[in-house]
């Protein structure tokens, strides 16, 4: 069999199917492009289709000398294919000894695309192409004018038989021609049917839309009006579709359409000017980047993040438009309907390869296709929803762990039994304690598992997942959407809520009621369906009298017309502090401990959606601004509407949220982290302790009442200093406290790791300030206080973030320095300025942009011999763990430049060695974009709690210094105030001692054998102080705790072993009234207790010597306190910050100097540092000798904040002696 015949009798191997098919196929119709079911013979398409591309493929041999301008194609009895541009040498091939033209086009495996290693975008490749078009026509001829010759060679009976080539000389423009008459009979057709005409028109209009904007294309002699691929692509969409193009995003390379498709996932592609009608790896390529685009647009938009639309979802609303080349393109067929060729062998260079712009991206996100694709898949997930949530009424659950269920529930009575819900399973045992006394007939119980999913704003699949929402449905019997007309079909007829009654528990309430609110609305009409159990939060007990009080402002109200030092008072924090025999107590009298809520109107359906919609925020804002503390809900009466839980309770929590959530700009500090300093200032904390040890100290000494892990992980963070966390660690890290690596969750366990005060934590909140803030109460005992002043603003030096309730904040961290140099100034009456950002130990640059935001930027270096990135700081808190799996990722997929990746980090630097594919360094435009190493920081929510303790939104840096500024200065004048007290204290104690001394050595006062009585009359009489009316210091700390720190020191200070016992009681005796007022003696003796429990050996003239030496050194620094400005005395404590601060930095340079190892490769390449005295020196001028290699790195590195601190740090030294 000669290979003719071979070709003639396998039609499949070469051409495809010779039998007619049916097939939905574009065509045109009245100048739109329409799909019809039409009927074709693959074969005869295929064979007209190779002519077409040949013909094609010569505009990309185009040249300066030869340029394609036309292509005309003619469809008749006969098909006829005409193009010009780069001729084919009409001459003798000298290894075949043929016309160039009869190789071409009649001898078979011949062509010039057979050569893989050049790199051609053409659409033939495989040496057949026209071959089998000439194979399979009755005639076949080929024109040929190479500007000079002219040849036209004519083949008959299926390229059996072949003419004498005609050739003559022809001085004209070159071009080919081939023209061909179909062996009909082999393809079952009697001539070109309608179908089969359309489907060829189509094809050249095909050929208008991918060359239009660079040649002429003719039908029958007939222009076609197509001049570009946006044009062509209209020809499928109707007038007013939604059509997405940048011509930015059009490479030489690629071209890309988008449009919303209706019903499936649509394609139209082209590769090298083939129709690929079953697409392949070019339009998977484009469509998984524009579903990239969506996926981060609905993951970022709040309206769309809360439900997980899968890839297929946004595809199949996909309808995409590609026009590509593509080197060598390989295909699964003959038919070249599929492109199978890889990603990375697609070629062309990264200014040519497909990317989705902005412009393009933001285009594609206005358009409906997104809330279109939302749409199709919220109603997938809620169909799917609705089956899964819907329970029934059965007798008997089996699977739900914990719950212990009513006996006639799901039964006959199942309307009149109550399931109780408690908050956790110390609240079930308080209720299964109790549940005998009502009986187990009609009365579950079933414990949550903290707090219920807020299902309003909660992802389809967030519901689906969550096992407590399940549980819940199932044990009452709801089924979604369902309008209850009655509670007979439910197994329970109300739920009982049983929580603490504090805030959290508010919270719980809350969240059940809008968990029901949501799907069953009607059931919250029905008055009882939801039940409140309520406990006493305090009881005060005297004698046999017990009273309850379920708030705090309750309690407070009898406080304050009651002597409550004559009552017991007991805090219930949790059910759990409820024994058995109260739990017996309160279901006995379960009517008096069950509040049934109660629907009203509208303003309640309004009221929930209020406090757990997120699109409310800015309401949440207004309604949080008119809080009023003193606004609670009476727990005596029988029912409670919505509204007024809403409003009289839950806005209780929704403040204690924001509260926990959002730091004060004085300290900077949230109540958490407030309790750990407070507990760490009263133990002294100067020895290493363990965090669980101190965590259990602060639990109890502070009056903690959230989860140890809550505590451990606050004090972690506290402690934590790698760069991008604290600027001052307040606490010193002992141990693995995490690092940049994954931003510090990879601390180790608190039993293994040790923390202690900062040394510079006293100098930036100076132990004289304990004394000026106001403390709060906490379950009876004074804690913490509302906020510390320290002599800087913490809240900007480590920054701020927190998402509490209506309100989030975040506040990029700034340098200290900067900030005392801005104080500094300010009191010398200049206004603040806006700085910026300050990260300490951060390599990179932040740049300032003048609406104050910021960019971060990393460090990378380029090396266009070697193709190697090297990234020496990533922007902050981008950490090294997430961005070596972004890394991974980018290298893991097809046609990433990335081809090694290699990691040199240490403790304090990150160092990446990024090996990219040949000669692409040097194409690289914006190497900060691309490896993703710029962040921007935003300054347009900088919420905080302000002096005044009232939330508020800051403009500018400026304005937080200036709102911290003013209350400092009030709270130095407060300093100045105590301070002087206590001196007046002392001077007056000292004067006392030493006048009491002398006369009883000059015997005017006499101790021996004399009355208690008569003595009290001898001091009386010589006008001594008494204890209780010495000068009263100005000390909120010694109001609210006594002087625990040393009761003795007002006896004396520098000689402590001279004071008594009765010192101290002296100090107790305002407790003592009733005693006092009984023994007027004893309370007398007692006032005098600090001179007659002196010592003897007191009583002498040395002693009055140095009495009054103390006196005199009392007075002189009293006076020169007096006269002290407090500007004055705020300097003073800044520069002592700064020498701390210095000496902190230094040391942790020197660490980082010792500690840092570079790569092996790089050791020989670093320069021996200067020995420099000061720590920060040495680091600078070591960092500038490495860097002398890269001009742009040296630049980096002089600008980075870090450099700029250390030198304002010298400068700020040098001046501080002029400021003294």
């Amino acid at each position: 069999m000669s290979h003719i015949e071979h070709i003639l009798n396998r039609p499949d191997t070469y051409i495809g199917s010779v039998q007619k098919m049916n097939e939905l196929m574009w065509i045109v119709k009245n100048g739109k492009m329409i799909q019809k079911e039409i009927e074709y013979v693959p074969a005869f398409f295929k064979i007209f289709d190779d002519i077409l591309v040949n013909a094609a493929d010569n505009i990309q041999r185009n040249n300066q000398t030869y340029k394609m301008s036309s292509l005309r194609v003619e469809i008749g009895n006969q098909i006829s294919v005409k193009n010009d541009g780069q001729p084919i040498p009409v001459e003798i091939h000298k290894e075949y000894q043929l016309y160039v033209p009869e190789l071409i086009f009649g001898v078979s495996l011949t062509g010039s695309n057979f050569d893989d290693t050049e790199k051609r975008v053409v659409g033939g490749r495989n040496g057949y192409g026209a071959k089998l078009t000439n194979v399979y026509s009755s005639e076949f001829s080929v024109e040929v004018c190479d500007g000079s010759n002219y040849l036209k060679q004519v083949w008959s009976n299926n390229m059996s038989n072949k003419q004498i080539p005609i050739i003559k000389q022809m001085k004209k423009d070159p071009f080919v021609q081939i023209t061909y008459k179909p062996d009909f009979k082999r393809f079952g057709m009697n001539e070109i049917e309608e179908d089969t005409q359309a489907l060829l028109v189509r094809r050249v209009y095909d050929m208008a839309g991918i060359y239009g904007n660079r040649i002429n294309v003719y039908l029958n002699d007939e222009k076609i009006p197509i001049n570009s691929f946006q044009k062509y692509v209209d020809l499928y969409l109707p007038s007013n579709s939604i059509k997405i193009y940048d011509k930015e995003m059009t490479t030489p390379r690629w071209e890309v359409v988008v449009s919303y498709s209706a019903t499936q996932f649509q394609h139209v592609s082209f590769v090298n000017s083939i129709f690929t009608s079953k697409g392949g790896t070019h339009v998977t390529h484009v469509t998984d980047k524009l579903i990239q685009e969506i996926q981060n647009e609905m993951k970022s938009n709040k309206k769309y993040k809360h439900l997980e639309v899968q890839k297929y979802q946004i595809k199949q609303s996909l309808w995409i438009f590609v026009n590509c080349l593509i080197n060598n393109p390989t295909f699964d067929s003959q038919t070249k309907e599929n492109l199978t060729t890889r990603v990375t062998d697609f070629g062309g260079t990264d200014e040519e390869k497909f990317k989705v712009t902005e412009k393009f991206s933001k285009a594609l996100i206005k358009t409906d296709i997104i809330e279109t694709i939302f749409q199709q898949a919220k109603a997938k997930a809620d169909a799917k929803l609705n089956k899964q949530l819907k329970g029934t009424k059965t007798s008997k659950l089996h699977g739900i762990e914990k719950l212990d269920d009513a006996n006639d529930a799901g039964k006959k009575n199942s309307e009149f039994c109550t399931l109780i819900l408690t908050e956790g399973d110390s609240a079930k045992a308080l209720a299964m304690a109790g549940i005998d006394i009502v009986g187990r007939d009609r009365y579950g119980v079933f414990p949550l598992k903290g707090k219920l999913l807020n299902v309003r704003e909660a992802s389809v699949k967030q519901i689906m997942d969550n096992e407590e929402i399940q549980n819940l449905i199932k044990i009452i019997g709801l089924q979604k959407d369902r309008e209850y007309g009655d509670l007979k079909s439910l197994r329970y007829g109300s739920v009982m809520i049983m929580t603490d009654q504090d805030i959290d528990g508010s919270h719980i309430k809350g969240l059940i009621i809008n968990f029901i609110h949501h799907f069953w609305p009607s059931l919250l009409k029905y008055k009882g369906f939801l039940k409140e159990f309520v406990t006493p939060l305090i009881k005060a007990t005297k004698g046999n009298q017990t009273i309850p009080f379920f708030t705090v402002q309750d309690f407070n109200k009898f406080a304050q017309i009651q002597d409550i030092k004559s009552w017991k008072i007991k805090y219930y924090k949790g059910l759990g502090t409820s024994d058995d025999l109260e739990a017996q107590e309160y279901f006995r009298n379960l009517i008096s401990h069950t509040i049934q809520f109660r629907y009203d109107n509208e303003e309640d359906d309004q009221s929930i959606d209020l406090c757990f919609n997120k699109k409310k925020a800015n309401d949440r804002k207004q309604w949080l601004a008119q809080y009023n503390h003193d606004l609670y809900v009476d727990h005596t009466q029988k029912e409670l509407g919505y509204q007024d839980f809403i409003h009289k309770e839950l806005i209780h929590f929704s403040m204690a949220d924001n509260i926990r959530s959002i730091p004060s700009l004085m300290d900077g500090l949230k109540p958490g982290q407030r309790k750990v300093l407070f507990a760490c200032f009263k133990r002294n904390l100067k020895q290493e302790i363990k965090v669980v040890q101190l965590g259990g100290y602060i639990a109890e000494h502070s009056a903690y009442h959230h989860g140890d892990i809550s505590l451990v992980t606050t004090i972690i963070g506290m402690a934590q200093n790698f760069v991008g966390s604290n600027n001052i660690n307040l606490l010193l890290p002992r141990g693995q406290f995490g690092s940049r690596a994954m931003g510090g969750k990879d601390h180790a366990s608190a039993r293994y790791i040790s923390t202690v005060l900062n040394k510079i934590t006293r100098y930036i909140f100076p132990e004289q300030d304990d004394h000026v803030v106001k403390y709060i109460e906490d379950d009876g005992e004074m804690v913490e206080p509302e906020y510390y002043v320290p002599i800087i603003p913490m809240s900007l030096v480590n920054g701020a973030e927190g998402i509490g309730t209506g309100w989030s904040t975040s506040i990029q961290n700034y340098n200290p320095v900067e900030l005392v140099e801005q104080i500094k100034k300010r009191l010398n009456g200049e206004q603040f300025d806006n700085l910026t950002p300050y990260y300490r130990n951060f390599d990179g640059n932040i740049e300032t942009q003048p609406n104050g935001n910021s960019l971060v930027k990393g460090i990378i270096e380029c090396n266009e011999e070697t193709d190697i990135v090297t990234i020496k700081e990533l922007p902050i808190k981008k950490w090294t763990k997430n961005y070596k799996e972004w890394l991974d990722k980018e290298i893991s997929q097809e046609g990433n430049p990335i081809m090694d990746l290699r990691e040199y980090h240490t403790k304090y630097k990150i160092h990446f060695e990024i090996q990219m594919t040949e000669g692409y360094v040097s194409q690289l435009k914006n190497p900060y974009e691309y490896f993703k190493l710029v962040t921007p920081f935003s300054n347009n929510n900088m919420v905080l709690f302000d002096g005044q303790n009232k939330i508020k939104k800051f403009e500018s840096i400026a304005e937080i210094l200036e709102e911290f500024y003013q209350v400092r200065l009030q709270f130095y004048q407060k300093r100045k105030d105590y301070l002087l007290s206590k001196l007046d204290r002392e001077v007056q104690l000292l004067h006392n001692k030493s006048r009491f001394i002398k006369m009883v050595i000059s015997e005017e006062i006499r101790l021996k054998n004399v009355k208690k009585a008569d003595l009290v009359q001898q001091l009386d009489k010589n006008q001594f102080t008494r204890f209780s009316q010495l000068i009263t210091v100005n000390s909120t700390k010694m109001q609210a705790f006594g002087d625990s720190k040393n009761p003795k020191k007002n006896v004396d200070d520098n000689d402590t072993s001279e004071a008594s016992d009765d010192e101290q009681v002296s100090k107790k005796k305002p407790e003592n009234t009733e005693n006092q007022q009984n023994n007027k003696t004893t309370l007398d003796i007692s006032d005098y207790n600090y001179l007659l429990s002196m010592p003897l050996f007191s009583l002498t003239n040395e002693k009055v010597l140095k009495l009054e030496d103390e006196l005199n050194s009392k007075l002189q620094a009293k006076n020169k306190l007096f006269t002290k400005e407090i500007a004055a005395m705020w300097i003073e404590d800044l520069n002592k910050f700064l020498e701390v601060y210095d000496e902190m930095v230094n040391i942790e340079s020197k660490l980082i100097n010792q500690a840092e190892k570079l790569p092996k490769d790089q050791k020989k390449k670093n320069v021996k540092k200067k020995n420099v005295q000061d720590g920060m020196q040495i680091e600078q001028e070591g960092k500038k000798k490495v860097n002398k290699k890269s001009n742009q790195n040296e630049k980096q590195n002089e600008n980075s904040p870090k450099n700029q601190s250390n030198r304002k740090i010298r400068s700020l030294k040098e001046n501080k002696s002029q400021e003294n």
